[in-house]
């Protein structure tokens, strides 16, 4: 065997230690790690205030809300409001009307939307294009737009003041989730379609079997969606609903009044606070299914 030479100057340079980064590209790193650390909490900072701001309003006083100049912190916090709130209303029993109505919405509408989604995404028929632009178009019409034709329909079919408004929207589907899942499903792999039909499987089993398991990530995406829009509704639950079976949203901002009826605004901002709590553990609990799913769906 003969031995390889190398080079003088191929010894040296293998020899040689790794340069290091040179100390000024350090600093500018730090900087650049500085300053868009600052952005960040700044950013948070202007989506954190109001919420704070609420939760101070809610340890305050009537006297120190209604104060000028603003009264920033509370000479003495009134934790007893939290109770108060708790307490002087059946805080419980609206928010299960909260909870029922937004489980039956989301759970139908999530569903539904998938149905319809996977028909725009795999399925051929004539004037698919023109019906998805019409789905797409539907977007932009406001809730006060249809509520109101909405609502003579509904007390022409006895539904007023019953849940089944919410049953029946939940099978509608929604524009906005339908486009999710579109996209979502139309990124799939046709091969998996494919095999599928080969194994005769029709698209309803196809659906069930392969391409919803497949949606996770769009699927707990659209059901925090349409659990937030339910739960934060304010207009349809007090058109639609008596006083016992109303929603905790509309009781926040209608039962805390005194014996003159005029509102209390302290005890108004410590069941806002308790109301909006479920909303937030529920996303830090599912934030990456969330956040997956927003960013996967129409990626290829």
């Amino acid at each position: 065997m003969t031995a390889t030479i190398l080079p003088p100057e191929s010894k040296s340079r293998s020899s040689q230690p790794a340069t290091s980064t040179p100390p000024g590209a350090r600093v500018r790193v730090r900087a650049r790690r500085l300053a868009l650390y600052t952005v960040l909490v700044s950013v948070t900072g202007l989506f954190l205030g109001p919420f704070g701001w609420l939760i101070l309003s809610g340890l305050k006083t009537q006297g120190e809300l209604a104060a000028s100049p603003v009264h920033w912190l509370p000479d003495s916090f009134q934790w007893h409001n939290f109770a108060d709130a708790f307490t002087d209303i059946d805080f419980l029993g609206y928010a299960r009307n909260s909870l029922v109505i937004a489980l039956i919405y989301a759970t139908l509408v999530t569903l539904s939307s998938a149905w319809v989604g996977f028909g725009f995404a795999r399925l051929d028929a004539p004037g698919k294009k023109v019906l998805f632009g019409v789905l797409l178009g539907s977007m932009m019409l406001p809730q006060m737009v249809t509520l109101l034709p909405t609502y003579l329909i509904f007390a022409k079919l006895g539904m007023v003041d019953t849940y089944w408004p919410w049953v029946l929207w939940g099978l509608s589907a929604a524009p906005y989730l339908v486009f999710l899942f579109r996209q979502f499903f139309a990124g799939m792999p046709r091969e998996l379609e494919e095999a599928a039909i080969v194994d005769g499987c029709g698209y309803t089993s196809i659906f069930w079997r392969i391409f919803l398991p497949q949606s996770w990530p769009v699927l707990s995406a659209s059901f925090i969606i349409a659990f937030t829009w339910t739960w934060g509704d304010y207009i349809a639950p007090q058109l639609l609903l008596s006083t016992d079976r109303t929603t905790l949203a509309v009781a926040v901002m209608t039962a805390y009044v005194n014996e003159g009826g005029t509102p209390v605004p302290e005890l108004q901002a410590a069941a806002s606070v308790m109301y909006v709590v479920p909303i937030l553990l529920i996303f830090l609990i599912a934030q990456r299914g969330f956040v997956t799913g927003m960013s996967t769906s129409g990626l290829k």
